[in-house]
């Protein structure tokens, strides 16, 4: 399995587990089947843009945000874009939450 086809397959069940569609409902929303839905969610499937399209509008997802920062960022360590996967599958309200956290723990870290 491809690194991206994985990071794709893990972006869409977050945003399905987000929305609190199952897979069977995805799919018919998408006009896909549902077998196809999970093949791409564990990253076994290549998907095209087409497909991926259909289910990007099903999961109202623009393919923009799916795609967003998929590859590792210059520079950063595995942990940094492991982190990274992990926050952009919270909503923002969880986002900004978990930031303030960091900046705490870091803020507590250097006055130490």
């Amino acid at each position: 399995m491809s690194e991206i086809a994985r990071i794709v397959g893990q972006r869409l069940r977050y945003r399905r587990n987000e929305l609190g569609y199952s897979q069977e409902y995805t799919s018919e929303k998408a006009g896909l089947h549902p077998t196809y839905i999970g093949q791409l969610e564990r990253g076994e499937k290549n998907a095209t843009i087409e497909s991926l399209e259909k289910v990007c509008l099903a999961l109202e997802l623009p393919m923009e945000d799916l795609f967003r920062n998929i590859l590792p960022l210059q520079g950063t360590s595995k942990a940094a874009q492991k982190t990274y996967d992990l926050l952009i599958s919270l909503s923002t309200k969880e986002q900004d939450a978990i930031h303030l956290m960091v900046e705490n723990i870091v803020k507590f870290k250097r006055e130490i």
